[in-house]
């Protein structure tokens, strides 16, 4: 009677594939969590800023060896697989790869995000017509020169340089 290699064992198998699956999980919730958890005109909490922050740091080397583990898994599976099982190896090796893509796409977006606005345009209150009768704004007056920022314009970027009263002025919420 001839042993059966350990790398073939069906348990083994549904083991590996299943540690696949966790690592495409893990991936894409090491991308899609910080997006998530840092989104604009939606309440943010501490803990859930420090925690998109801690993944956005570790993301780009987490999905990479995320990666190189699901390319390992995926070649000791491939022998021996049928056509539907390499199929789903490569679509998860896919995923993998733009999860990898994707955690560089994030470290863009915060960039972009938190850009200081630093050209503001400014017009007379009954000729802004970009501002709603209800919006909320911050309002600075000074040396007899007032200006008003809508939140709703701010948030984006959370910071908006200006000069008000030929005073330079660093306007946020």
């Amino acid at each position: 009677m001839s042993e059966v290699p350990s790398h073939s064992h069906p348990l083994r198998r549904r083991a590996a594939g299943g540690t696949l699956f966790l690592l495409v999980v893990a991936a894409l919730a090491m991308v899609a969590l910080p997006v998530w958890l840092i989104r604009p005109f939606a309440p943010q909490t501490p803990a859930g800023l420090a925690t998109a922050y801690a993944l956005r740091r570790g993301a780009i080397l987490g999905t990479l060896l995320l990666l190189a583990a699901g390319l390992g898994i995926t070649i000791a599976l491939w022998r021996g697989s049928r056509w539907w099982s390499r199929t789903a190896l490569v679509v998860g090796l896919l995923v993998l790869g733009a999860a990898t893509w994707g955690a560089r796409w994030i470290q863009t977006m915060f960039e972009g995000m938190f850009v200081p606005l630093a050209k503001t345009a400014s017009a007379p209150a009954d000729q802004a017509r970009w501002v709603e009768e209800g919006d909320t704004v911050l309002a600075v007056d000074l040396n007899g020169d007032a200006a008003a920022y809508p939140v709703r314009q701010v948030a984006y970027h959370h910071i908006a340089n200006d000069v008000v009263g030929s005073v330079p002025v660093a306007v946020t919420y």
